[in-house]
């Protein structure tokens, strides 16, 4: 089949648009389809990590996405007295990644970047204002079925994979026939996002008020940006929860109307799926089509980022016939562990500010405000996959180093495997070896703070493997090589 593009892409979400970008930085032709005509013009997403800001690195946006951030100073537990139950504090120096380890953004300004940078790509195009209803797979591509929404046209193109990034009611899931487990219960929240008149005296962090009457989630966004999450209680019309008298009346131990806007408020139901089946022969999913969590920790849109960093190399090396189809595997079982391990602390997390039992909640601030803890962001392994059965730190993410030059690493090696090394086993390798790399697309990247290390990393940034020595290191090129040829993790002449 003559196809129209190497991958489409069902969703123009942030998720969406970086997975488009780094499939066109390694010169596919890719087509997204969006069923909205424009930006949704207010904030969904507030917050991601360091991760993701390397990963807009790599993407070659970092500073202009920087220029609308603010760095995230952390989250207070309180309790309806305002004893502290749980700190989370985000520190305030550069993280493992080269960036912050939290940031708050606007996500409408984030997808203009996004889109932008995709469109500059001559090998892509976007359609907005396009339902995808049928997805055609055939033995060597995908067609995709749309309908144009004003004209009601109906129109096809002709793709390898599709990739559905298309949020939680995914109709690409849907069409793979993949079905979801829910993992939690879902409870209902009204979310309010103001625009303040000016200076307002509200911490700067996050306040999350584990109050049995009332849950409430107070936070400072980007600017002159605030958002406020009301738990809906028992008794509440959520019909007409979101209507200005009522967000006001919940609003007045904070603000006045005259001290902000209302931008936005909107009742939504949080809750956690699970995809099974992320892939289905050329038909894959990302994002919340994939998985979808709580937003307790923040941790929704980053986790669709690390789908699209995972999963656009390995589609790349596949598309180039450098790499069998099952290479697409390892998508799935590396990342929905991963993703778990989040959404299950997601879980905790949400228990401990839900709970609206007075009995528990007073047990509650017994156990925790007499020694409240510090939580700690966590770092989880990749589930099974291309690290095989390397120990740790294999299947981790690494950290940014810098070069020898004084520049972050990933800015040496772009979105490609790298041999980061100690500068006296560098020297032990020999010419040929070093070309042996630069042939197989590995850059070698000699560091001095470290010279007898050496760390194979993948261009999604976590561990391949380590060694410690010459010995060592032979042994992992060894393995790296066997399974590059046997899987396709790069081209092997």
């Amino acid at each position: 089949m003559t196809t129209d593009f190497d991958v489409c892409i069902v969703g123009w979400g942030p998720v969406g648009a970086t997975l488009g970008i780094l499939l066109a930085q390694q010169g596919l032709s890719v087509c997204i389809f969006e069923r909205e005509n424009g930006i949704y013009p207010y904030p969904r997403a507030t917050h991601f990590d360091g991760e993701a800001m390397r990963l807009f690195q790599t993407l070659g946006l970092a500073d202009e996405i920087l220029e609308d951030l603010r760095v995230h100073v952390g989250i207070r537990f309180l309790d309806a007295d305002q004893n502290l139950l749980l700190h989370w504090p985000r520190p305030q120096t550069m993280g493992s990644q080269a960036w912050f380890d939290s940031y708050r953004f606007h996500q409408p300004t984030l997808e203009a970047v996004l889109r932008r940078h995709f469109a500059s790509f001559a090998n892509c195009r976007a359609m907005e204002g396009v339902n995808v209803f049928a997805l055609d797979e055939q033995a060597d591509g995908v067609i995709v079925r749309y309908e144009e929404a004003a004209s009601f046209a109906l129109a096809a193109v002709r793709c390898k994979y599709v990739v559905g990034s298309d949020g939680a009611r995914s109709t690409v899931r849907r069409l793979m026939g993949s079905p979801v487990e829910e993992l939690q219960r879902r409870e209902q929240w009204l979310v309010v996002d103001l625009v303040c008149n000016g200076p307002v005296d509200l911490p700067d962090g996050t306040v999350q008020l584990c109050d049995p009457a009332r849950p409430t989630t107070f936070a400072k966004c980007t600017g002159d940006r605030r958002r406020w999450e009301f738990m809906v209680m028992p008794g509440d019309d959520p019909a007409t929860m979101a209507g200005p008298e009522t967000v006001w009346k919940l609003l007045a131990p904070w603000l006045r109307p005259d001290q902000a806007e209302i931008e936005r408020s909107v009742v939504y139901t949080f809750y956690a799926l699970l995809a099974d089946g992320w892939r289905r022969g050329r038909m894959l999913v990302a994002g919340d089509a994939a998985h979808l969590m709580p937003p307790f920790l923040g941790q929704g849109l980053c986790s669709g980022l690390r789908d699209a960093a995972n999963l656009a190399w390995k589609l790349a090396a596949v598309i180039r016939g450098e790499a069998a189809p099952e290479l697409l595997d390892s998508y799935e079982s590396e990342r929905s562990p991963h993703v778990k391990e989040y959404i299950d602390l997601a879980g905790t997390v949400g228990s401990i500010i839900q709970t609206t039992d007075p009995v528990a909640a007073a047990e509650r601030n017994r156990e925790m405000t007499a020694s409240p803890p510090v939580m700690k962001t966590i770092q989880p392994p990749l589930g099974p996959g291309l690290h095989g059965s390397r120990p740790a730190p294999a299947g981790i993410l690494s950290a940014q180093a810098m070069t020898a030059g004084g520049a972050r690493l990933d800015d040496a090696v772009g979105y490609a495997f790298a041999l980061v090394l100690g500068a006296r086993l560098s020297a032990q390798l020999g010419e040929r070896l070093h070309q042996r790399l630069h042939d197989l697309g590995i850059v070698v990247v000699v560091r001095d703070d470290d010279p007898d290390s050496a760390m194979l990393i993948r261009p999604d940034r976590y561990i391949l493997g380590i060694a410690g020595d010459a010995a060592e290191l032979e042994v992992l090129l060894s393995e790296f090589l066997v399974r590059a040829r046997s899987e396709g993790l790069v081209a092997v002449s």
